[in-house]
């Protein structure tokens, strides 16, 4: 209905459009806490190495099973607009350090469902947001206290940093391979930026393939391209490559305007002729003359062209990628070169192998051996098309966690420790806060501890006597590394037992809780347009 107020006459003054609905005060606060906890509650069950699995059907009939958190709120089709908040968050964990998905969505809900029971009591919502503001910075002190520093040339630690993100996926006995891979490839792609390192996991290209098995998923070093070679009469395959990469077209370019040509006897047509075929012969002249004997070309290369190319014995690749040239000059170590007459050997780029295979029903280039590639592809096969998608979503989340450590080399201990630990901090931190943030900062301690209580219910085991002896380990001077081991049921140093996860991670995933539930606890008034069909959207209550 339209929002309505009167004059002192009273006169009705018309203030919002027909249609537009408004919820205020505890009401709107509730609706968007209970939005937040839905979706919190959706992905709970996920959390941890005994998480389950979420099965997602989207209108075109289409399945996507998988207990990744930010794949489960992509596939959602969501209304309401805190729950549309939730997924912002787990998709700005994703983008900054791929990891932590689930885990700032659970502790972002259940900050949420704590600020509710104070904001029961009357407790200011501008006092819970202080308080909550206070314990995340104090958060970060303590992640910063509690983490350690790794060699991150030691392979084992590293590898126990990849099995710890993929501890809850579903690909078997496959892990360590895929651990294995992710270590390589982001060693092989990271650079030194001054005193910094630099791993960015673009520069690591992911090719899905249905058919074999998980375990030959494989790394190549070098790029693999998803075209086929241009011409029947080419080479299919070159051992020692010198690569032109090109940004212009091998052909004749056409006129912008209408052009017309007056010949008057039939020698003319055939010098005319003659003359776009010489162009096309200088055009693969400059290239032989480099020395290239590959030639991957963004755009297109003209039939005679590719005649003159197979007579030179030269293998051309046309139409490649914008993305696919930058990692092919990344992996080869060439230059993408705009115009062909400034092709120079200097900048052609190198491949002990190139060639072109069939994998499936599709032919694909491969371009591998190279000498010091800072960019290389990973051909992830897998028997179902399902199991394909679960297993890209494994290696970029442990291409994620060893980017995360390659470029800061902390961590912590994982099982729940850590966040046991910061518990433990807050409350003895709340005690030094006056006044009725003191609330608020216990509130979060307690919202902190649903990560290990999760962990504890998913893994069948007793939530609440589990926290209780996780805090009795926790109050001892060595018990700060203290976590649940899921598959006996008992507790253990996590650091030991390798259950570690990057120290980013952990920061990230408080920040983005604390930051979204303070937003959500600061509305206190939602005005809902009228939707294109006349309602308002689910879970906007009208006055």
């Amino acid at each position: 209905m339209a929002y309505l107020t009167q004059t002192q006459n009273g006169q009705p003054v018309l203030i919002l459009k027909e249609g537009t609905t408004r919820s205020r005060g505890k009401e709107a606060q509730r609706n968007n806490i209970m939005a937040a906890q839905v979706i919190g509650e959706v992905l709970k069950t996920t959390l941890g190495p005994r998480g389950m699995d979420k099965m997602l059907i989207d209108s075109l009939g289409d399945i996507t099973i998988t207990n990744d958190g930010a794949t489960i709120l992509k596939e959602m089709d969501v209304e309401h607009p805190a729950a549309k908040m939730m997924i912002e968050i787990a998709k700005t964990q994703d983008d900054m350090v791929g990891d932590g998905t689930t885990t700032v969505v659970v502790l972002a809900s259940e900050l949420l469902k704590k600020a509710e029971g104070l904001l029961d009591q009357n407790v200011h919502p501008m006092m819970l947001v202080a308080g909550y503001r206070k314990a995340a910075q104090k958060t970060m002190e303590i992640i910063a206290k509690n983490a350690v520093a790794i060699d991150i040339e030691d392979q084992q630690i590293m590898m126990k940093v990849a099995l710890t993100s993929m501890g809850s996926k579903t690909v078997g006995g496959a892990k360590e391979h895929f651990a294995e891979i992710a270590i390589e490839a982001i060693k092989q792609v990271t650079q030194k930026h001054e005193d910094k390192k630099v791993a960015d996991i673009d520069n690591v290209q992911l090719v899905k393939k249905t058919g074999r098995s998980l375990i030959e998923t494989q790394l190549i070093r070098g790029i693999i391209i998803d075209k086929e070679v241009a011409n029947p009469g080419m080479p299919k395959t070159k051992e020692n490559a010198k690569i032109a990469l090109l940004n212009s077209a091998l052909e004749i370019e056409k006129t912008e305007i209408t052009a017309e040509i007056r010949i008057h006897e039939p020698h003319q047509m055939k010098a005319f002729l003659d003359q776009e075929e010489n162009i096309l012969k200088e055009m693969v002249n400059k290239i032989k003359t480099s020395g290239a004997n590959i030639v991957f070309c963004q755009k297109g290369i003209d039939d005679m062209a590719q005649h003159f190319l197979s007579k030179e014995g030269i293998m051309a690749v046309r139409r490649v990628k914008d993305s696919d040239m930058e990692k092919l000059a990344r992996a080869t170590g060439g230059r993408v070169t705009s115009n062909l007459t400034d092709l120079k050997a200097a900048d052609l780029g190198f491949a002990g192998l190139v060639e072109e295979r069939k994998i499936g029903d599709d032919k694909m280039i491969f371009v591998e051996k190279c000498k010091d590639p800072h960019s290389v592809a990973i051909l992830i096969r897998a028997g179902l098309e399902r199991m394909v998608d679960e297993a890209e979503r494994v290696i970029t989340d442990a291409l994620s966690v060893i980017s995360d450590v390659t470029e800061n080399n902390k961590i912590v201990a994982g099982g729940g420790a850590i966040e046991v630990e910061i518990a433990k901090e807050l409350r003895s931190y709340s005690t030094k806060v006056g006044g009725r943030q003191q609330l608020a900062v216990k509130a979060f301690a307690d919202a902190v501890e649903v990560i290990p209580r999760t962990l504890a219910e998913n893994g069948g085991l007793d939530p609440i006597n589990t926290l209780i002896e996780l805090r009795r380990v926790h109050d001892k001077e060595d018990g700060k590394f203290i976590g649940i081991n899921i598959f006996t049921g008992k507790l253990q140093n996590s650091i030991e037992n390798g259950v570690i996860e990057p120290a980013v991670v952990k920061e990230q995933a408080f920040k983005s809780a604390s930051e979204s539930a303070a937003m959500i606890l600061r509305v206190d008034d939602i005005i809902t347009a009228k939707s294109p069909k006349g309602r308002p959207p689910s879970g906007m209550g009208e006055e």
